[in-house]
């Protein structure tokens, strides 16, 4: 799955078959339900999820919290807005 079909299904009911819970995690906090997306990745123990643990917990904003999770997942905090943090990790977790 590319990261343009991966964006074309947010506007689904359901995250696409088939991938990775640390996609189905960024899929449910781009349709706005955080506390999904936060369940998911706490559960999990990968320096992928810790990434995406971070992100939720820098939007949240959370940022010791999220200076936490960066440091697991042995990722620097970014500079970047949350979109392009989203679309970074994204593209990571598909391989692109």
């Amino acid at each position: 799955m590319t990261f343009e079909e991966f964006k074309s299904t947010l506007n689904q009911e359901n995250p696409p078959a088939g991938i990775s819970k640390e996609l189905v995690a960024l899929w449910f906090e781009a349709q706005g339900n955080w506390d999904k997306a936060h369940n998911i990745v706490q559960a999990m123990n990968t320096k992928t999820a810790a990434w995406v643990h971070a992100y939720l917990h820098r939007k949240e904003p959370n940022e010791w919290n999220a200076s936490y999770w960066y440091s697991i997942a042995g990722r620097p905090k970014p500079k970047t807005t949350f979109e392009e943090e989203w679309e970074e990790i994204t593209r990571y977790l598909l391989g692109e």
